[in-house]
């Protein structure tokens, strides 16, 4: 039997028995954590919210017999906010499915934890827009999974882009083309503000789209391009506001 305490975000959870519940957790040292918290579901537990989407706290773990079971836990934030407005509340699922798409057992995501910790912050506590809180979540999820989009030079010719120059991008190539490489279907004209705003998205970190204008934020490109890259769609995409 071995006990660790775990930082970790509630991503996904599941009913068990009769007052047990299943949940998913993301830990920035082990990434994917799946656990049983005990008992949770009953009126006067002292672990009621730890089992509750975006829950953040020190987990309690212990291991034994390949399972895991929470046995207490010091519950840090619970993002409630979101649950007084639809449309957030759908951002949010939106970015727990997108981290739970990519996590594996033991492997290290401290990147991709302080993320989101950042975009649900946003969400929860502040009234920016929901549109570029996601572009820029996605562009630097892209970028911390392997995949960043190429953005300064076209993927064919390799010619670096100035920054009123016609752009496109091309989603199967992985980044921007210039006008005279452009080929064909599939490949999207972005506005020079567009193009702006990825670069400088990351380029300054979480500052770069923080008050950022929604019309500059390319979201749907961006959601379209990880989406492929990660070779599914996320379907709490489809409860997400309109654009």
């Amino acid at each position: 039997m071995v006990q660790t305490e775990n930082t970790a975000i509630v991503l996904r959870h599941a009913n068990y028995r009769d007052n047990d519940r299943m949940v998913t957790l993301l830990s920035p040292s082990r990434g994917r954590i799946d656990a049983v918290i005990r008992n949770c579901r009953k009126p006067r537990s002292h672990n009621l919210n730890a089992g509750e989407l975006f829950a953040l706290g020190d987990y309690m773990l212990v291991e034994s017999g390949g399972r895991v079971t929470v046995t207490s836990v010091h519950l840090i934030e619970t993002f409630y906010p979101l649950r007084n407005d639809y449309d957030r509340l759908a951002c949010g699922i939106y970015l727990l499915n997108l981290a739970e798409a990519v996590i594996e057992p033991e492997q290290e995501q401290q990147e991709l934890f302080m993320l989101l910790l950042h975009t649900l912050s946003r969400l929860a506590f502040s009234e920016q827009a929901w549109k570029p809180l996601l572009a820029g979540f996605l562009l630097h999820f892209d970028a911390c999974q392997g995949f960043k989009p190429r953005l300064n030079h076209c993927v064919f010719c390799g010619k670096r882009l100035e920054e009123n120059e016609p752009a496109f991008f091309d989603a199967d190539e992985g980044g921007v083309l210039c006008e005279t490489c452009r080929r064909g279907k599939g490949q999207i004209a972005l506005a020079a503000s567009q193009l702006r705003w990825m670069r400088n998205a990351l380029q300054s970190g979480a500052s770069g789209w923080v008050d950022s204008q929604t019309a500059e934020a390319p979201f749907a490109l961006l959601r379209h391009y990880t989406e492929q890259r990660l070779g599914r769609r996320i379907r709490s995409a489809t409860q997400l506001p309109r654009e």
